[in-house]
């Protein structure tokens, strides 16, 4: 049985080689295997808490998406039109053939990509890690945009663990992420979880953003 430390490399050979869709194809997908397909307990906790006036119309959007599981957890809870996407191709189709949602939507996009959409919810979780660093200042940005004033953005920062110079997942800490989003946000939750994933224990820490 391949250990985690081999698991990651062979992913990083097939991310620089071949892209991020060879690793859903090859099925060398780390961070399904550690999490087990399930919802994390912190976004679990902090939608289910009534800490935040959450949203209860309107759009979510889960860039990074996955198989999807997150989306459709947002969308049961909070009853939004949630849309996923991802970069690879087979991501999104392991995401349609989950179980369906009426409310949820999932389709190949580029975050990046210039867009008159707008949201009222935003759920990152490994996407941010999986940028090289020199996008970020782009993440901050595009996440600005695409979050309606009044908005929220969630941000698991997961892994919080010592400092390397490569990646996927590349080296972060918490205040990466308020470094990129600027002036425009609030902080209104910035705590370690309570409840977490026995894999995550002192390596993550959740954020959530009011856009201002």
């Amino acid at each position: 049985m391949s250990t985690q430390t081999e698991v990651l490399t062979r992913f990083r050979e097939i991310v620089a080689i071949d892209g991020w869709d060879a690793t859903w194809k090859e099925q060398v997908t780390p961070w399904e295997k550690w999490d087990g397909g399930e919802i994390q307990p912190p976004l679990r906790n902090v939608i289910e808490s009534d800490r935040v006036e959450w949203p209860r119309q309107g759009q979510a959007l889960v860039p990074g998406c996955g198989r999807g599981n997150d989306a459709r957890f947002i969308a049961t809870s909070l009853g939004l039109k949630v849309t996923g996407i991802d970069i690879s191709p087979t991501a999104v189709e392991a995401a349609q053939q989950e179980t369906p949602h009426d409310n949820v939507s999932f389709r190949v996009g580029d975050f990046f990509a210039p867009t008159d959409e707008q949201f009222d919810l935003i759920y990152d979780y490994t996407f941010f890690v999986a940028l090289p660093p020199s996008m970020r200042p782009e993440w901050g940005r595009q996440m600005a945009k695409l979050v309606k004033t009044g908005g929220f953005l969630i941000t698991l920062v997961f892994p919080i663990d010592p400092q390397v110079d490569y990646g996927p997942p590349f080296f972060v800490r918490p205040n990466h992420y308020e470094e990129v989003l600027g002036s425009v946000w609030e902080k209104v939750i910035d705590e370690v979880p309570a409840a977490i994933s026995p894999s995550h224990v002192g390596r993550e820490r959740i954020i959530v953003w009011k856009r201002l």
